[in-house]
């Protein structure tokens, strides 16, 4: 035979099980009116639907909630407790799914990234961002130089290689370091003295990109290294191929360090000779300084990540 205290599952022995969520609606509405036919008008219901709905309540909890008397009806101790819980429970579910609809009603945030940045950057950290903030609704595009916050854009991350309006808001974000990167397995192909103090060959192969035509120059003026050109030089059209070609073993590319660290980290790529500080930084860009909501969010984010 099974002892009262294991009860079928459902029975008022489970203390664990939550009442009906309609009872405790039907319960609400009486508690705040203390009148049975008024809290059936404002639920659409009739006055036996929300009588017995709080009788049912009242059984499953084994207490009064109510005292019964010929002029009405009035809470009792136990229905001013379950009223307060009630009333902070359904005000936060109110609460939430207010601004959870707000959310989707909302545009979403379009920022726009330089493209390189966008992709060996920003895209493998933004898991972060949205495991943080799920209800941000944020739109990533990939754009590089001027721009207009008239044209869908609401925010943008640039490096300070170009001017841009007084009017626009510049958080920094951080400041460009860079260096020869290339494949672990070529270093001794285009380094000397790779173990001790490393050189960058006169016959390395440098590799160079058509949209930013100046990081050699800005290197070797930087580190006062030998302009010695020899070797052969590859040009590709757009910088992250000239990083993927130095991933594969191509020669060697000028690498910012945000650019390349994640392949630093995993051994795709090696830097010898180390990075330096170039002058230039990243911003984030905005029409006015972010003071709260998803800009906010995403501003404080970035700077948690950098």
């Amino acid at each position: 035979m099974i002892a009262d205290t294991n009860g079928e599952l459902g029975s008022q022995k489970n203390p664990s099980r939550l009442p009906s969520l309609m009872a405790l609606r039907c319960f609400a509405a009486a508690a705040r009116t203390q009148n049975f036919s008024q809290a059936a008008g404002n639920l659409h219901l009739t006055h036996g639907a929300v009588s017995r709905a709080v009788r049912m309540l009242e059984d499953d909890l084994g207490l009064a909630l109510f005292e019964r008397r010929n002029r009405g009806v009035f809470l009792t101790e136990a229905g001013r407790r379950l009223q307060r819980a009630v009333d902070e429970g359904f005000g936060l579910i109110e609460d939430a799914t207010r601004a959870l609809r707000r959310s989707a009603r909302e545009a979403p945030l379009v920022l726009s990234c330089e493209p390189t940045l966008l992709m060996r950057w920003l895209i493998p950290r933004w898991p972060d961002f949205q495991a943080r903030h799920p209800e941000a609704a944020v739109h990533l595009v990939a754009g590089g130089g001027p721009f207009s916050f008239d044209g869908g854009i609401d925010l943008a991350i640039r490096r300070n290689d170009f001017e841009w309006p007084a009017s626009v808001q510049a958080q920094p974000l951080f400041e460009e370091k860079i260096g020869p990167v290339c494949s672990p397995h070529r270093i001794g192909d285009f380094f000397d003295n790779a173990g001790a103090s490393p050189s960058l060959r006169s016959d390395a192969v440098r590799l160079h990109t058509r949209t930013r035509p100046q990081a050699w120059p800005s290197w070797t003026q930087l580190r006062g290294a030998s302009t010695d050109t020899g070797g052969r030089e590859q040009v590709f059209e757009h910088f992250y191929f000239s990083l993927q070609a130095a991933v594969a073993g191509l020669g060697v590319a000028i690498g910012p360090w945000h650019l390349v660290c994640d392949d630093l980290a995993s051994g795709v790529l090696a830097a010898p000779l180390g990075f330096v500080a170039d002058g230039s930084g990243y911003f984030l860009l905005s029409p006015q300084t972010p003071a709260s909501g998803r800009q906010r969010q995403l501003l404080d984010w970035l700077l948690s990540v950098v």
